[in-house]
C-alpha cells in the first residue's frame, strides 16, 4: 500500500511539473478580472431579482390586507 501511495505522489508531481501548461501572469490577471466582473454582474442581477420579487410580493400581500 505504501508503494502505491509513493507511486501516486511521484506521478502527480511529474504531471504537475512537466505536463500541465500553467497560465502566464498576464493570463492569470485577465482571468481574475473576468471572474470579478462576472461576479459583480451576477450579484447585481440577483439583487435586482430579489428587490423585484420583494416589491411584487409586498404589493400582492397589501391587496389582501
Amino acid at each position: 500500500m505504501f508503494q502505491r501511495l509513493k507511486n501516486y505522489t511521484a506521478e502527480s508531481y511529474n504531471e504537475l511539473m512537466h505536463k500541465v501548461s500553467w497560465p502566464t501572469w498576464q493570463e492569470l490577471q485577465s482571468s481574475v478580472i473576468v471572474v470579478a466582473v462576472a461576479s459583480v454582474v451576477v450579484a447585481v442581477l440577483v439583487s435586482l431579482m430579489d428587490g423585484g420579487s420583494h416589491f411584487i410580493l409586498d404589493t400582492f400581500y397589501q391587496l389582501f390586507k
